[in-house]
């Protein structure tokens, strides 16, 4: 099978699909739709991968763009001639893809596009039904994804849904390589968060709550990486409440180095706003992790609360605050929610097996062109 693999930039994600493509026999052809302002991924691609040159993946996208992009894409389909198209996000690849005309088309979800962008304006409404209606198959990655598909019209026996899952040899229960008693902070209760310092993964509403949960209990310290375009905003959170010296600035940091993170944690937090099956979340339950996050339809999925950690009602500063404070008094507890949040990663989040459901969906597109 000859695939050719149209994403918008070169993240982890796109790493590790990719990566388990590579592995298979088939022919894999890697287009880029942008690129932004920094490298997202530092690896580079995978041996066997193919990068295509075209018109696109050399700058950020701009809607001005489409018509000269489109005529390249063509020209790109022409000549790698595959036998399957796989395109996401929904708006932006995928958009581009459906109006290729070409098919078999698998568009893949990432999650966001669906339950969260797809309803921004007419605009968005618009290029997810475009986009929709000329898929073969949906690719997502939980039940809300599918849910919010078919809420948009298209059948529910074209979607395949599975978690993209992580490697449960490199995220697991362990040894944190001494980076806790690095920053003296043994005796200490230390909450891990890593999601994007931007509006959509409300890291300025965990900050917040960070600064009173801390008011608190002066015991709490933070493990805060990643950056984003609220880094003024959080910066300024922090150092006006005095906590800077409970915080260590991560940054971006490698692949690599991201178990010791987990396992050097009390408590995993994410206070998004809109999530599919998050990867770090899956990351935390295979380390044996528990979890503070947000109540919302993808993180019901995995968090039970009192089984894999605890739930907060959506962007409350203070339901979240109250939630830190609870975790550190059941502390006791976090052992067995830690057990049982490995256990919930071997059943439901191993990524080989995960993976070959996306095999699955581009035979299936592939068949249902044929006929």
């Amino acid at each position: 099978m000859r695939i050719l693999y149209f994403t918008r930039d070169y993240t982890p994600h796109d790493f590790r699909f990719l990566a388990a493509l590579a592995e298979t026999d088939h022919e894999i052809y890697y287009l880029r739709l942008e690129r932004r302002g920094h490298q997202k991924e530092d690896r580079i691609l995978p041996s066997g991968v193919r990068q295509v040159n075209w018109s696109g993946g050399q700058k950020p996208a701009q809607n001005k763009d489409a018509p000269r992009l489109l005529i390249s894409l063509r020209r790109v389909l022409r000549q790698v001639k595959p036998d399957v198209l796989h395109a996401g996000p929904i708006q932006t690849v995928g958009l581009l893809a459906a109006m290729s005309g070409f098919h078999p088309l698998v568009t893949m979800s990432w999650g966001s596009d669906l339950l969260h962008d797809a309803e921004k304006n007419g605009w968005y409404r618009w290029a997810t039904r475009y986009t929709l209606k000329r898929s073969d198959v949906l690719v997502g990655d939980c039940d809300a994804v599918k849910q919010k598909a078919i809420a948009f019209s298209f059948p529910g026996e074209r979607i395949v849904t599975f978690p993209w899952g992580v490697n449960l040899q490199r995220f697991s229960p362990g040894d944190d390589g001494g980076l806790r008693a690095r920053f003296g902070w043994e005796d200490t209760f230390v909450l891990l968060h890593l999601r994007s310092w931007e509006l959509i993964y409300g890291v300025d509403v965990f900050a917040r709550a960070f600064v009173s949960a801390s008011r608190q209990c002066p015991e709490l310290r933070l493990f805060l990486l990643s950056s984003g375009s609220l880094a003024p905003e959080i910066n300024r959170t922090l150092m006006q409440s005095n906590l800077i010296d409970r915080v260590h600035f991560g940054g971006q940091v490698k692949h690599a180095e991201l178990p010791n993170y987990y396992r050097a944690s009390d408590l995993y937090v994410s206070a998004s706003h809109s999530d599919g099956s998050s990867v770090s979340l899956m990351e935390a339950l295979a380390c044996g992790l528990p979890a503070l996050v947000s109540d919302i339809p993808g993180n019901r999925e995995w968090v039970v609360p009192g089984e894999h950690g605890w739930q907060f009602p959506d962007g409350d500063v203070e339901a979240l605050a109250k939630g830190i404070l609870k975790a550190i008094d059941q502390r006791d507890v976090l052992p067995r929610l830690g057990q049982n949040c490995r256990e919930l990663a071997e059943e439901r989040a191993d990524w080989p097996k995960n993976f070959e459901k996306l095999l699955e969906a581009y035979e299936i597109a592939i068949d249902r062109n044929d006929k």
